[in-house]
């Protein structure tokens, strides 16, 4: 008389294979899609471009940006100065008012 085989413990590695290819097939398709997208395009022409590269334009207008950010950062320090003296003259003259009233 002859014993039927392991049959579960035979499967085991069966599926654990199946499980293996499956999700490598998963994997793959979401790195095709990832990378034709325009996120994984953007990245692949940020590696293209590399470290040192870029185009000079664009370097060039990023620069008077800047610039004009800076400048714009000193005229709005000034005008806080110019705002904080006013209050302080409004309430100066508030406090004379009162005091004479």
């Amino acid at each position: 008389m002859q014993l039927p085989p392991n049959f579960p413990g035979e499967m085991i590695p069966i599926m654990g294979m199946v499980t293996g290819i499956v999700s490598m097939v998963v994997i793959g398709l979401v790195i095709v899609r990832v990378v034709q997208s325009q996120v994984g395009q953007a990245i692949a022409r940020r590696l293209n471009r590399g470290t040192g590269g870029g185009d000079p334009e664009l370097r060039e207008e990023m620069n008077e940006l800047r610039e004009q950010v800076g400048h714009l950062e000193q005229r709005l320090a000034e005008s806080e100065e110019r705002l904080d003296f006013t209050e302080r003259m409004l309430a100066s003259g508030k406090k004379e008012a009162s005091s004479h009233g």
